[in-house]
């Protein structure tokens, strides 16, 4: 599918089901040529959203459990053989997990195997990862895998929430008691945030979460007082995106701010039944942007705490105050904090430790 064989009508088809809530109650695809517009453009929106999340996880210097890392040298690495088991359910188009495979390089999975309430979908998703990565070996989900009780591996799943009635959710709980890892990302909507905020609380006792989160511990939005807020974080698009005619266009065709890229995510990996844990101990998450005034910024800062609104302001720190107007990487940091004020901070660098942060 290329710009020039886009079929405007299918756009604005799918995209008056996801708008209208009408795309939760069943397969809306049509034909092979719906995922191909889709993949093109709403889809690679999303892979967008996977890119930023990613890029956090390799900030953070974490990968799946069993994955080579990019950080270790050679010898480190020589003689591995282990490679990794991928799940994608719900796939769509499959541009969840090619990112995915794109990060962790195709020679690290042993095989992808493909999930969605549409066949079609499923076909779509397995062609376009084969033809993305030749060799690799992806394939549509068994009925027999999806109610066994293998390991699942990696386990990754993408916008689905908004779409997704209660019966089909417990049997995704099932597949997810079985994974090493989840990669999670969703739509950074306040519903969908505060549903993957419950997930996230029923699964840490089993589950060390990775990202976003800098702790262990409860998150700090369920406090009374943060009931406003919500889990989210903005993904910056391509760069020379604007000076593309093609997206600028599709922006204004299908009434979208090309510039907003909202999302919410989890990442988790499974509790080692022995050992010590690496937390963030320290660190900070930035929730959303800053927002930046004349002289002054403000952030909400997820912390072991809590969650907890922030001021710095540019005389104390102009370096971090410039940073936040143009912030780079997910926005994780150690702050030095003086009579409740940030005065100070040190970003997260991707770091060389085993295991995240």
């Amino acid at each position: 599918m290329t710009w020039a064989e886009i079929d405007w009508a299918v756009l604005e088809r799918l995209r008056g089901l996801f708008l209208s809530g009408a795309a939760a109650q069943g397969a809306y695809w049509r034909s092979t040529e719906d995922l191909a517009n889709y993949d093109l453009t709403y889809g690679e929106r999303i892979g967008w959203k996977w890119d930023a999340v990613l890029r956090e996880l390799e900030q953070r210097g974490w990968r799946p459990p069993g994955a080579a890392r990019s950080n270790v040298g050679p010898d480190q690495t020589a003689g591995r053989e282990e490679k990794l088991a991928v799940l994608d359910w719900g796939c769509g188009s499959g541009v969840a997990c090619r990112r995915l495979v794109r990060w962790l390089g195709a020679d690290q999975v042993a095989v992808l195997r493909l999930w969605d309430h549409s066949a079609l979908a499923v076909d779509f998703a397995v062609e376009a990862a084969q033809r993305s990565y030749p060799g690799l070996a992806a394939q549509h989900l068994t009925p027999g895998f999806l109610a066994g009780d293998d390991p699942v591996g990696v386990l990754v799943i993408s916008h689905v929430l908004n779409e997704l009635p209660a019966g089909e959710l417990l049997a995704l709980r099932g597949l997810v008691s079985r994974a090493d890892a989840i990669i999670w990302v969703e739509p950074g909507t306040q519903e969908v945030s505060r549903a993957l905020i419950e997930l996230r609380e029923q699964l840490r006792d089993r589950f060390r979460v990775v990202a976003p989160c800098t702790h262990q511990g409860a998150c700090g939005l369920l406090a009374p007082e943060n009931f406003r807020h919500w889990c989210h974080h903005f993904a910056a698009p391509p760069v020379g995106l604007f000076a593309n005619s093609n997206w600028v266009k599709f922006g204004q065709r299908a009434g979208i701010d090309l510039r907003s890229l909202p999302y919410s995510f989890l990442a988790l990996e499974r509790r080692p039944a022995t050992g010590p844990e690496d937390t963030a101990s320290g660190f900070s998450r930035v929730i959303g942007e800053p927002r930046n005034y004349k002289g002054f910024s403000r952030v909400l800062s997820c912390e072991a705490g809590g969650v907890v609104e922030r001021m710095l302001q540019k005389r104390d720190a102009p370096g971090l105050f410039k940073q936040f107007r143009r912030p780079e990487g997910a926005l994780i940091y150690r702050w030095t904090i003086a009579d409740e004020r940030i005065v100070g901070g040190e970003q997260l660098s991707r770091l060389t430790r085993s295991g995240g942060i």
